[in-house]
């Protein structure tokens, strides 16, 4: 039979949870007491504090500089939601976009940049004019500890570059089109299969250098292959590649938003997953009025955006 042992939470120090928090995102004493904007001393007595509250040393010096035990970041998540927690209790019960004055990263894609993000952006002037949103690169590694840190407010992505734990939402799904330049031999508006393979391909690597994506799955799965010439970090380098060399592509298909005239457009031979176009977060930026409020606009746009495609 196990015994719990309940610390008695009237002696718990509110602020000792704030240097935890900074020490864990820090790992460094010193970059700690700069960002609490107190003293090195002072914090350093705070860590033996909390050592103390907790029963564990928290962080070990090792020659690669402070890390945190296995307790400390069992503690990271949970403290940092109490201090959002807490900052959404001290903070105005009212939030108005039309006034509020804000700041949020999102990563995401150049693909999905140009899908919805610029819908978004106009969205964004109209609803809440004084919002400042930095739109930063795809990030796929080390994304859940960003979004834990408040590093990134919001990731845009596919499920296979999100963890699963994380709290999502689906804001649309696309589809792969296959798109030629003008000129090029490939015809018919449902290629054979022999024909498509017949010519080089590009595509776009999300994590760099691969010569391989769904399609070349698909294609294994029928026993062929394709070559695939290039392997482009961006879908607007493509897209300027095909438009003016002889190769074929497979692209999601609002990309082709508004660029559907610059390309033939054809239906892939093979059987393509759909592409599932996700917002994801931390659970500590859940209940955020603000947060909130952006997916809700962002699911808002999405929802447009897909109806205007079926319309």
């Amino acid at each position: 039979m196990s015994i719990i042992v309940m610390a008695d939470i009237r002696k718990v120090d509110f602020s000792l949870l704030v240097a935890f928090d900074a020490l864990f995102d820090e790992l460094s004493v010193s970059r700690a007491a700069e960002r609490l904007a107190l003293t090195q001393p002072t914090v350093s007595g705070m860590l033996n504090r909390l050592r103390d509250l907790f029963g564990d040393p928290l962080f070990v010096r090792t020659q690669r500089g402070m890390l945190p035990t296995p307790r400390a970041e069992a503690l990271a998540v949970p403290v940092k939601s109490l201090l959002e927690d807490a900052k959404e209790l001290l903070a105005p019960v009212i939030f108005d976009p039309a006034t509020a004055d804000m700041t949020f990263s999102i990563t995401v894609n150049d693909y999905i940049q140009y899908a919805l993000v610029i819908p978004l952006i106009e969205a964004l002037r109209k609803e809440a004019p004084k919002f400042r949103v930095a739109i930063l690169p795809l990030i796929i590694a080390g994304l859940t500890t960003k979004l834990m840190r408040g590093e990134v407010d919001l990731a845009i992505t596919i499920p296979q570059f999100a963890d699963p734990e994380l709290p999502s939402t689906l804001l649309y799904r696309d589809r792969y089109v296959g798109i030629v330049r003008k000129q090029h031999p490939l015809k018919g508006q449902r290629p054979s299969l022999q024909e498509f393979c017949r010519h080089d391909h590009l595509l776009v690597s999300p994590t760099g250098g691969s010569f391989a994506g769904p399609a070349d799955e698909a294609l294994s799965r029928l026993g062929v292959t394709r070559n695939v010439a290039f392997s482009l970090p961006s879908f607007h380098v493509l897209l300027d590649v095909v438009r003016t060399v002889d190769f074929v592509a497979l692209v999601p298909e609002h990309m082709l938003r508004g660029r559907k005239r610059d390309f033939r457009t054809f239906e892939p031979p093979i059987a393509m997953p759909s592409i599932d176009v996700i917002a994801c977060w931390h659970t500590r930026a859940s209940r955020h009025p603000a947060q909130r409020w952006l997916r809700e606009l962002l699911a808002t746009v999405a929802s447009r955006m897909a109806s205007a495609r079926e319309g």
